[in-house]
């Protein structure tokens, strides 16, 4: 029966091979630290190092590069991004007018952008109907349910 050690810098071809596949699935960088670190096992076993000590080095090494070089290259990535919020996190804090009364149950408003959402009165307020025309503001969303509060009446 051969030496499986033998064929060891297979396997970490293999892996790193499925570490760079993985990372272009995700990228985060996560799975290129990884594989680099895994590099450095394969040398190692090209050096002669022991099962033991090619498992170490990649271990050590690929926790470096997570801890030291991947925010680095997360904060270079996300650099020229648009911090303004997109999608469900647009609506929070949104303002708008009921629709149709809003209840516990369900109901209709009209937000700020100009549509229209199913909505129900936020457990966390006052238990009441919410009428026709009453200013509401999004404090969640589920699933396509907005959640909304009243908003307090300002009296001079």
């Amino acid at each position: 029966m051969p030496d499986v050690t033998q064929y060891l810098w297979i396997i970490w071809l293999v892996f790193v091979v499925v570490c760079v596949i993985i990372e272009l699935l995700t990228l985060e960088f996560t799975f290129l630290m990884i594989a680099t670190g895994s590099l450095g096992g394969l040398a190692a076993n090209l050096l002669g190092a022991p099962w033991w000590l090619q498992i170490l080095v990649a271990l050590v090494l690929s926790v470096l590069l997570i801890l030291l070089i991947r925010p680095v290259l997360l904060r270079a990535l996300r650099r020229g991004e648009d911090p303004t919020p997109s999608n469900v996190d647009a609506l929070l804090g949104m303002g708008g007018r009921v629709a149709r009364t809003v209840t516990d149950l369900g109901g209709l408003v009209k937000l700020a952008n100009g549509e229209t959402w199913t909505a129900r009165v936020s457990p966390l307020t006052e238990h009441r109907d919410l009428l026709e025309g009453e200013r509401v503001v999004v404090t969640a969303i589920d699933g396509s349910t907005a959640i909304v509060i009243p908003v307090e009446r300002n009296t001079p």
